[in-house]
C-alpha cells in the first residue's frame, strides 16, 4: 500500500485472489506520499549480492513489516528467479502495508503493447502495480533503442495505456532523465507528459548515472513539475555521494514519491538509502510516511536485511549504524551527562538505536561514569574511583589495549577497581602451545594449560586447527568439568592487529575476540609481544566474563 499521512493505521483491504489489490482503494486518501523500495531489483545489482528466491521473500517480509508503500520485486519474464518470486510472493506473503511492484520496459519498437511478450509477462506476474522504464535521453533513444524519438513516445503511450486498461497501476521511470534534460529539455519533458497523459500515476525522474547535485535536482524537478503537471518521483544513484540529499532536494521541489534501497545497496556505489531518507521525512520534515510505531523498528530491519544479503552492516551508517550515536571524546561525554541532546540530533530510541559511550585514552570522568551506568556498574559518584579507572584506561591504551571495541574487558577492569579485587574463577600456572611442521607439509597444533580452580590443580592438553584454537580447547577441557556453564560459550570472531614496532623488528600485537553464549555477544582484548600471548589474554577475559554473566561466584 502507499505510504500514509498522519493517523493512518497501515490497514487496507486484503489482496484479492488474483493477487491484485481492490481497485477501490488504489487511489485512496493515504496516497499523498510514496515510499517505494527497490532493494529486490536495483539493490540486488550491487557487487557481492546474489539473492535466492527465498532471500527475496524474506527481505520482502522485512520491508512490509517496516511499512514501505511499494516493494519492487524484480523483472518477471526476464529471468526465472524473478518469475518464481512473483508466483511465490502471491501465495506465501500476506502483505500488510506494501503493494508488490513488477518492473519491466516499454514495448519493443514497431510492435504493440498488447502483443509484446515481456508486457504480457508483467501482467501474468499478478502484481497490482507495474513500473516501466522508459528512455528520456534523446541519445539513448537513438543509440540504445535504435529508433526515432517519435516512436519512443508512442512506445511509452501504448504500453502505459494498455497496462492501465488491464487494471494495473503504472509508474514510469524516466531513465537518464537529468542527463537527458540537460541535453534536450524539451524532449525529456515530452516523455513525462506522454506518460502522464497515458495514465501513469507517477512519473519518476531518474539520476541513472548518479552525477547530479542537490541544487541541480531541485531546480529541474521544480521546472518539470510546473511545465508538465505530472505527479513526480525521484530515483537517485549515489555516485557523487549525494543520493539521499538529492532525494530530499527533489521532495523540497515537489516530488511525492521516493525510490530507495535498504542500506543504500545498488549498482556501482549504490542507491539512495531508504533508512536515512525515511528518518529525515518523518523526523525532520514531519511527514508521516510509515505506519505508527514502525520507525522504531528501523535499526533492527536494517541489520536483518544486511544479514540476509550476507554483508556486514555499516557501523557508521546514519541513524542505524552501531556508531551512529557512539561518543568518544571526554568533552562530548561531559555534555551528554547533563543532556544527551547537546551532542545528538535525535533521540536514538526513535529509530531503534541506542546511545553508546566509548572508553579510550580520550575518556574523561564523565565518559567512565556514563559507561559504568550503561554496563550496570554503579560508581556512586566516587571521584577517586573514577579517577583511578581513567588513569588505568589511559595507561593500558598506551600499551596497545583498546576498550571501545571490547566492552567485556572494560567491564572486568571497572569491576576490579570498584570491588578492589579481580574476578578470578581460575588461576593460570602456565600454558604452552606447540606447532609441529611435518615432512608432508601438514602442521600439528597442541596446547597444554596448567590451572588452579576451586583448590584443584588441573593439567589439560588438546589439539586444534591452530595454536589459538588448541589453547581454547585445552582451557575448555580443563575447566568445563568444574564450570559446566562454559559449554555454552562459542568464539565467533577473531581479529589480529600488529601495532607499531618499538625496537627494530619488534612489535606489539593486539587481539580482539568475540564470544557468544547463544543469546548475547561480547568482545575482549589481549595485548602482548606475540600473537599467542595476546590471544591467551583475550581468551582469559572472554571466559571470565562468560562466567560472570552466568552468575557464577568467583572461586577465590
Amino acid at each position: 500500500m502507499s505510504s500514509n499521512p498522519a493517523g493512518h493505521t497501515g490497514e487496507h483491504p486484503a489482496n484479492g485472489a488474483d493477487g491484485l489489490d481492490d481497485p477501490s482503494d488504489a487511489f485512496d486518501a493515504h496516497d499523498a506520499f510514496h515510499v517505494f523500495d527497490t532493494t529486490l531489483r536495483d539493490g540486488a545489482q550491487r557487487e557481492g549480492i546474489n539473492l535466492t528466491v527465498a532471500d527475496k521473500l524474506t527481505i520482502a517480509r522485512h520491508l512490509d513489516d517496516f511499512g514501505v508503500g511499494f516493494i519492487e520485486g524484480g523483472w518477471p519474464g526476464a529471468n526465472p528467479r524473478d518469475t518464481e518470486f512473483f508466483a511465490r510472493a502471491r501465495q506465501e506473503i500476506d502483505f500488510k502495508h506494501a503493494r508488490l511492484v513488477a518492473f519491466g520496459a516499454t514495448r519493443r519498437a514497431g510492435g504493440t503493447a498488447s502483443e509484446d511478450p515481456q508486457v504480457r509477462a508483467l501482467l501474468e506476474s499478478g502484481a497490482p502495480v507495474i513500473t516501466l522504464v522508459a528512455k528520456s535521453h534523446d541519445r539513448h533513444v537513438e543509440l540504445a533503442l535504435r529508433t526515432t524519438l517519435e516512436e519512443n513516445l508512442e512506445m511509452v503511450r501504448d504500453t502505459v495505456s494498455h497496462l492501465v486498461s488491464q487494471g494495473r497501476r503504472v509508474f514510469v521511470d524516466c531513465e537518464h532523465f537529468f542527463d537527458g534534460y540537460r541535453a534536450n529539455p524539451a524532449y525529456a519533458k515530452s516523455v513525462v507528459r506522454v506518460a502522464h497523459e497515458a495514465g501513469a500515476s507517477v512519473v519518476v525522474l531518474c539520476d541513472t548515472n548518479g552525477g547530479m547535485l542537490p541544487a541541480q535536482i531541485q531546480a529541474i524537478v521544480h521546472t518539470v513539475l510546473d511545465d508538465t503537471g505530472a505527479r513526480l518521483g525521484i530515483h537517485a544513484q549515489d555516485d557523487t555521494g549525494c543520493a539521499v540529499a538529492n532525494t530530499l532536494a527533489a521532495v523540497d521541489a515537489g516530488a511525492t514519491h521516493v525510490q530507495c534501497t535498504a542500506n543504500g545497496y545498488g549498482e556501482r556505489v549504490g542507491n539512495s538509502n531508504l533508512f536515512p531518507v525515511v528518518a529525515a521525512l518523518e523526523l525532520k520534515y514531519g511527514k508521516k510516511v510509515l505506519p505508527e510505531g514502525r520507525l522504531r523498528e528501523m535499526t533492527r530491519i536494517s541489520h536483518a536485511i544486511a544479514e540476509v544479503v550476507n554483508l556486514t552492516p555499516s557501523t557508521h551508517q546514519p541513524y542505524v549504524g552501531v556508531s551512529a550515536f557512539a561518543h568518544k571524546a571526554g568533552l562530548h561525554a561531559s555534555a551528554i551527562k547533563v543532556d544527551p541532546d547537546l551532542y545528538q540530533h535525535i533521540d536514538p530510541d526513535l529509530v531503534g538505536n541506542r546511545l553508546r559511550m566509548l572508553v579510550s585514552d580520550m575518556a574523561g570522568r564523565a565518559s567512565i561514569e556514563l559507561k559504568g551506568k550503561e554496563l550496570g556498574v554503579d560508581l556512586g559518584g566516587d571521584r577517586e574511583l573514577v579517577g583511578r579507572v581513567v588513569e588505568r584506561v589511559k595507561e593500558r591504551e598506551l600499551q596497545g589495549y583498546t576498550y571501545e571495541a571490547a566492552d567485556a574487558s572494560f567491564e572486568l577492569l571497572l569491576r576490579e577497581e570498584a570491588e578492589g579485587r579481580a574476578r578470578r574463577y581460575f588461576r593460570v600456572e602456565s600454558w604452552r602451545a606447540i606447532v609441529e611442521d611435518r615432512p608432508d607439509g601438514t602442521h600439528a597444533n597442541e596446547a597444554t594449560v596448567k590451572l588452579w580452580a576451586k583448590g584443584e590443580r588441573i593439567v589439560a592438553t588438546a589439539e586444534g586447527n591452530g595454536p589459538v584454537n588448541a589453547l581454547d580447547r585445552a582451557l575448555r577441557v580443563g575447566l568445563e568439568r568444574i564450570y559446566p556453564q562454559l559449554a555454552k560459550l562459542e568464539l565467533v570472531d577473531y581479529k589480529v592487529r600488529i601495532l607499531e614496532g618499538k625496537h627494530g623488528t619488534e612489535s606489539t600485537t593486539r587481539v580482539l575476540i568475540s564470544t557468544t553464549d547463544g543469546q548475547d555477544e561480547w568482545s575482549t582484548v589481549g595485548v602482548a609481544e606475540n600473537v599467542i600471548a595476546a590471544s591467551w589474554g583475550a581468551l582469559e577475559d572472554a571466559y571470565t566474563y562468560g562466567l560472570l554473566r552466568a552468575g557464577v561466584e568467583p572461586a577465590e
